[in-house]
């Protein structure tokens, strides 16, 4: 199957799992908390992709959704909720939110090379639960992430939904947290891009943010939800659990995501352990000698 005709298969499940989620919360019994309407919507719209990708037997149908659906609810909230809030603090959140969204959907799209192709990690998870592969597919590479990135939306769901504290400090440290973020996610990609075409390829990569981190994207990504909960703090001084959805992003690429990669790293480029020794793990540092 083509490139073209993969892409138009994925926009059509998007597609009609959009649909179904939005067809619940407008048509499905309400539980009368507009936070569990959305998630029941949105784990519904989940099972639409799982479906899809079980059918073409590729759960990289799902990698979209990480960036697909966040400014999706974001709005939905906003326009619900009917509470004035403060649109400085709103709008300056969806700046970061919509430019991270497109950035990031923009960039798999740029990087997707059809259907025939599936990310590494899935096949992996699969062989590993055995028997019970199909349940890994479900809940491992579907469900939990559509968890993860709904409790990194809490905040954004704080400030959609409350009249919250004026705007001030806060909530600019919280954009350029963001614009930061943002930008070193774009940079690094970049940056990656360029030597993946180079004739260093079959090197590891240590250049441009790459020195200063093994994993400036995933520092970048991060930072994009620490944004979030920012402005979540900002709204609501006293709401510390706006930052449960950070904590625990954190501890998927600390203790999942990067993991892996380094494994992987490891066992196609030996001398990846050299720059392990060198380069900073994950928050970025001048370079070094000795090991991390």
């Amino acid at each position: 199957m083509s490139r073209g005709a993969s892409l138009c298969r994925v926009a059509i499940a998007y597609a009609v799992a959009i649909a179904v989620g939005f067809a619940w919360l407008v048509l499905g019994p309400s539980t009368g908390q507009l936070w569990l309407d959305s998630l029941t919507a949105d784990l519904l719209a989940t099972l639409v992709i799982f479906a899809a990708s079980r059918i073409h037997r590729n759960s990289s149908f799902y990698d979209a959704y990480w960036s697909v659906i966040p400014p999706l609810l974001a709005f939905y909230w906003w326009f619900d909720a009917g509470t004035v809030v403060d649109d400085a603090r709103w709008w300056l959140l969806m700046i970061v939110m919509v430019a991270w969204s497109i950035r990031l959907t923009g960039n798999w799209i740029s990087t997707f090379r059809g259907l025939h192709h599936e990310d590494w990690r899935y096949p992996l998870l699969r062989e590993r639960a055995g028997r019970l592969e199909g349940l890994a597919d479900l809940f491992g590479i579907h469900v939990f992430p559509t968890l993860q990135v709904f409790a990194g939306l809490i905040p954004v769901y704080v400030v959609a939904t409350r009249p919250g504290e004026v705007f001030g400090p806060l909530d600019l440290v919280a954009f350029v947290v963001g614009v930061g973020a943002l930008s070193i996610e774009t940079i690094a990609d970049l940056q990656m891009r360029r030597f993946i075409h180079s004739n260093e390829s079959g090197r590891s990569m240590d250049k441009g943010l790459w020195a200063w981190s093994r994993h400036p994207n995933y520092f970048g990504e991060f930072g994009i939800w620490l944004s979030f909960c920012l402005f979540g703090l900002a709204a609501d001084p006293g709401a510390w659990w706006v930052m449960a959805g950070a904590v625990v992003m954190l501890m998927m690429f600390l203790g999942v995501s990067i993991p892996m990669m380094e494994r992987r790293s490891l066992q196609r480029r030996p001398e990846y352990r050299e720059v392990m020794g060198r380069v900073s793990r994950f928050l970025p540092s001048p370079p070094r000698s000795g090991r991390t």
